[in-house]
């Protein structure tokens, strides 16, 4: 079996807000293999984030808090280490892509200094040694004229080189751990499959295991092998990324596929229609005690608008969190 280099256990993450206690994360349970792509996927406000920035340890606090369970990198609980030691984690043992490359990178600093500094900080790297390690991920995420680049500011590259140069500065100490956050957002669809060729292929070389955040089920498809389906907080549907595909079981789920468009090589052929999730994802603060989904949920009954559904395996390595599961299973 392979082995688990992450774990998420029972983790809660809270907001004070001016309208009381958002849940922005509850009881979250992940786990992170060794060389194995977790896609994470959901709507904007859905939690996605907020479990990449607790991982790193970087939830503002205030206003938000860690209300409990832990995160082990290792069997270390990454919730219980102290900064010092959380900064030695971060760049080194995981690594992250924030979702908008031009503000993630210094502007007055070059490129090159950038990605050095993180091989200086980690591993004690000289000047020099430190720009040859930054030349070297260069070329290694496909920049072209590398050494002409690594001498340029954030603002002289285009989106697709900016985002390279990101996945260059996370990858630049090799990582077990790399979490990608939206990282085609704004991207053309070319430079997307350029991204993800990257990703994969470096990961084929280093064996680092990613988590890829995104609300693009295309994306999720291309890139994962396993995946998490978040709404408001909660996982409700989680399992090989051909299960999710081909038989998805949560209302939310197979909304999120019907939203994907379909292309047809036959002229004759009526292409499917688009369908869009009725509604909005609630707001945190304002939750009842029934299923989050459920006012937008076309099968929600008086139960589902009542109680939470709990999480059941309904195969192997496949859980859903929903009360039609239940009424299915029993008809």
């Amino acid at each position: 079996m392979p082995e688990r280099l992450l774990e998420i256990e029972d983790l809660r993450v809270e907001f004070k807000t001016r309208d009381g206690i958002a849940k922005v994360i509850d009881n979250l349970n992940i786990s992170l293999q060794t060389g194995e792509t977790l896609g994470i996927v959901g709507e904007s406000g859905c939690g996605k984030s907020m479990t990449a920035l607790s991982i790193m340890g970087l939830v503002p606090i205030p206003p938000g808090r860690i209300a409990g369970g832990r995160i082990l990198l290792d069997g270390e609980d990454l919730l219980q280490a102290s900064e010092p030691r959380m900064r030695e984690v971060r760049g080194n043992e995981i690594s992250m892509i924030f979702q908008e490359p031009m503000t993630s990178l210094n502007p007055v600093y070059s490129i090159g200094d950038q990605i050095a500094e993180t091989a200086r900080l980690h591993e004690g790297l000289s000047r020099a040694d430190a720009m040859a390690r930054a030349l070297e991920m260069l070329r290694a995420v496909g920049i072209p004229a590398a050494e002409r680049r690594i001498n340029e500011y954030p603002h002289q590259m285009s989106g697709g080189m900016r985002q390279r140069v990101m996945i260059a500065m996370a990858l630049a100490c090799k990582p077990r751990v790399l979490i990608a956050d939206e990282p085609t957002t704004a991207l053309d669809v070319t430079v997307q499959a350029q991204i993800f060729d990257l990703l994969n292929d470096l990961k084929e070389k280093t064996g680092t295991a990613i988590i890829m955040i995104t609300h693009d089920m295309g994306a999720i498809a291309e890139m994962a092998q396993r995946v998490v389906v978040m709404y408001a907080g909660h996982i409700i549907e989680q399992a090989d990324v051909g299960q999710i595909l081909t038989d998805p079981r949560h209302p939310y789920t197979q909304g999120l596929i019907r939203c994907v468009p379909h292309l047809t090589q036959t002229p004759s052929v009526e292409r499917p229609p688009l369908l869009e999730i009725p509604g909005v994802v609630p707001a945190l603060s304002q939750l009842g005690s029934g299923c989050s989904f459920a006012p937008r949920c076309q099968y929600a009954d008086a139960k589902c608008r009542a109680e939470m559904p709990p999480s059941t395996a309904i195969d192997s390595g496949h859980d859903v969190a929903c009360w039609l599961t239940e009424r299915e299973a029993a008809a």
